[in-house]
């Protein structure tokens, strides 16, 4: 029997950063035998913000995976996020041409140095090694969100159904979350949670801003359910898996794709919108017509889609891409 592949998994360690290359490595692995490795990549405080071009390995942070060290080059570099490109383009090269390097999002630089790019169809990306996909890859599958249910069976199996799973996001380029619009949507989640009698499932983002996340659990705090705070074991996959609906504010392409996944229904929360909102428009119109989400309206109306799956859908094009490649 052939070997399982080798797959090294970069990113700066960023959950929701790291996640996307993990997910995908994840599908690649339910497809194919495979060992899966984690690098972390880290540039020296001066030379973070430095065009990757100009960034050399021997600006890397102590304790960062250092390419320097490398005796055996995996067959599969899976990798997301700025602070891997410098290393992503050349690959290549220091493999020898051995390992077949896939890059997550848009690189926006040097897109030719990496052998596939899973992008996301909003950002309108082309090229003959771009497979666009809707969405994030993510690692939710139903078998992990079944997994992870009964840690957290006795928190949430008593609460009333339907079941409303709230994702809250936080500031960014193109959003915001001030308080006073926070409240706001704590008020309509509250009203329709009452109003179909059942109880809320809700974690915040580590960007929520703190005046949001206060005034948002102030006003739901008396709503049956729970708040997570952030302490102990992550309760996010156990609350999807609980989840009749699934609420996600507007700023997160992670989020929104996740949510997706569970075949609930979506409902998109609006934010305050800092720019155009662009690429997340495009996310959510992609959203809609595969039947998966829909803008929040006040009530908890239900429907039904088959849950999305472009992470497997990418993977499968990562080892077609490779066997391709030869």
């Amino acid at each position: 029997m052939s070997k399982p592949l080798s797959i090294w998994v970069v990113s700066d360690g960023r959950t929701g950063i790291q996640n996307q290359a993990l997910g995908l490595a994840e599908a690649v692995q339910r497809l194919t035998p495979a060992e899966i490795q984690i690098k972390h990549v880290r540039w020296r405080p001066a030379f973070d913000r430095w065009p990757s071009g100009l960034k050399t390995p021997a600006m890397l942070a102590s304790g960062s995976f250092d390419p320097r060290t490398v005796a055996d080059w995996p067959d599969l570099w899976i990798a997301t996020g700025r602070a891997s490109l410098p290393l992503s383009a050349r690959v290549r090269d220091w493999s020898g041409g051995k390992t077949f390097t896939v890059q997550t999002q848009d690189p926006r630089w040097k897109n030719s140095a990496y052998d596939l790019i899973v992008a996301p169809a909003h950002d309108g990306l082309s090229g003959d090694n771009v497979f666009e996909i809707i969405g994030s890859p993510h690692r939710i599958t139903p078998s992990k969100l079944a997994e992870a249910a009964p840690a957290f069976a006795d928190r949430i199996a008593p609460l009333p159904h339907p079941h409303v799973t709230v994702m809250i996001g936080g500031k960014s380029k193109a959003f915001d979350l001030p308080e006073a619009h926070a409240a706001v949507l704590a008020d309509q989640i509250k009203a329709a949670v009452q109003a179909a009698g059942g109880s809320l499932l809700l974690t915040f983002s580590r960007r929520t801003p703190e005046a949001a996340k206060a005034v948002m659990i102030e006003r739901l705090s008396t709503l049956p359910g729970w708040i997570w705070d952030g302490t102990g074991d992550n309760p996010l996959f156990a609350m999807l898996d609980a989840a009749d609906h699934v609420l996600v504010t507007e700023d997160s392409a992670n989020m929104a794709t996740e949510a997706a996944s569970t075949g609930k229904p979506v409902h998109v929360l609006p934010m305050v919108a800092l720019k155009p909102p662009g690429k997340f428009a495009r996310l959510h119109a992609d959203l809609m017509a595969h039947g998966a989400a829909r803008p929040f309206d006040g009530t908890l109306g239900s429907w039904t889609y088959a849950p999305l799956n472009e992470t497997e859908r990418a993977a499968r094009a990562v080892l077609e891409a490779r066997a391709a490649r030869g």
